[in-house]
């Protein structure tokens, strides 16, 4: 079938630039201390992480339980949710699944790393545990190292929990557009992590990951060598707000296909909209099949349409066209599947498994 052929607005996925942006991570990566843990939440798609387990990722890293249960369930068997579990009910399943599955989840608070190890010791099960570090995205985390060192006691005294090491999400730092603004922030929290396990590990305790980092500084990480687990996610399909980045190796594969349903007066209207599209980041790029970009001098999103004013767009009604998604992660959230195409000719489509699994 025709890529051409299918039915807009439909979620489509250039298949040879997916391979590259495989490749190009495991270039980024080869002999390097960091290794890939990559982000389910950027495709969601059960058949994608396998693949991403064969070209050498040590695990998957998840947002959420519901996001972890699917891919169990779909043979992954080391996965981390990057997030705290506090709900009791939640707690009951976390250590259900940590039967199945290594399974590693994120704690920055005593009475929650107590019900974890409670809840897992009940089960007879073993969760490993991340303990976050606060390291500038003002969200989760322990926020100093003698807070970091008190917890850590803690947990590696607690039964059914097992410490392994530091979370440390710098997500402020990964869409800074300039690798020389990326560069100094990146080594600040370098140093303040070397830091951190140096204390840990004079106090007897073994830090033996440190995991966090984004598609944004995945080259800066690889070089210094003190991260052990990159949790990128976008790099697969990238977007147009990762797309501004200087010095990324990383090319957009992930398109959704629109009609042109209307067309007067200097106005482009397109039958898609924010059903189907991420807009909360970046504004999309619209291209025509062949990769040139559809002149606009300004555009428009409604819940079922796109609105490209320009008069001097060429585009024509009943041609198809390719949109860039702002924000890939959310825009796949909104599909069911997406296809796979190579040369203009569909060659698979992939369920997104963990569409809408936001528990």
């Amino acid at each position: 079938m025709l890529l051409t052929q299918l039915e807009t607005p439909v979620l489509v996925a250039d298949a040879d630039i997916i391979q590259q942006n495989m490749d190009k991570m495991s270039e980024v990566l080869e002999g390097k201390v960091l290794k890939l843990r990559p982000h389910y939440k950027s495709h969601k798609c059960a058949a994608i992480a396998h693949k991403q387990i064969e070209m050498g990722a040590v695990g998957i890293t998840c947002a959420k339980l519901s996001e972890a249960e699917d891919l169990v369930d779909s043979g992954i068997e080391d996965v981390l949710i990057a997030n705290q579990i506090v709900d009791p009910e939640k707690l009951v399943k976390v250590a259900a699944l940590a039967k199945k599955c290594r399974l590693t989840v994120c704690v920055d608070d005593p009475e929650n790393a107590k019900a974890l190890s409670a809840a897992a010791a009940a089960a007879g099960a073993t969760v490993h545990v991340y303990i976050e570090y606060e390291i500038g995205m003002k969200r989760c985390g322990v926020t100093s190292p003698e807070k970091y060192l008190e917890l850590a006691k803690l947990v590696v005294a607690l039964p059914g929990i097992e410490y392994e090491g530091i979370q440390a999400y710098a997500g402020h730092i990964s869409h800074m557009i300039t690798e020389e603004e990326r560069e100094p922030k990146t080594a600040e929290n370098a140093r303040k992590l070397t830091e951190l396990k140096d204390l840990l590990e004079k106090n007897g305790i073994k830090v033996r990951a440190i995991s966090g980092g984004s598609t944004g500084t995945a080259l800066i990480k690889a070089q210094q060598g003190v991260y052990t687990e990159l949790q990128a996610g976008s790099y697969f399909f990238m977007d147009t707000t990762y797309g501004k980045l200087n010095n990324l190796p990383f090319r957009s594969s992930l398109f959704l296909m629109a009609t042109v349903c209307s067309k007067r007066d200097g106005l482009t209207v397109l039958d898609a909209g924010v059903k189907s599209l991420g807009v909360e980041q970046d504004d999309p790029l619209v291209v025509k099949l062949d990769g040139t970009p559809v002149e606009c001098e300004k555009i428009g999103v409604n819940e079922e349409h796109m609105k490209i004013w320009d008069p001097k767009t060429d585009l024509a009604i009943g041609e198809k066209v390719l949109i860039i998604p702002g924000h890939c992660c959310s825009t796949v959230n909104l599909h069911d599947n997406f296809y796979l195409y190579r040369d203009g000719k569909v060659v698979d489509r992939l369920a997104v498994s963990a569409r809408g699994h936001s528990k």
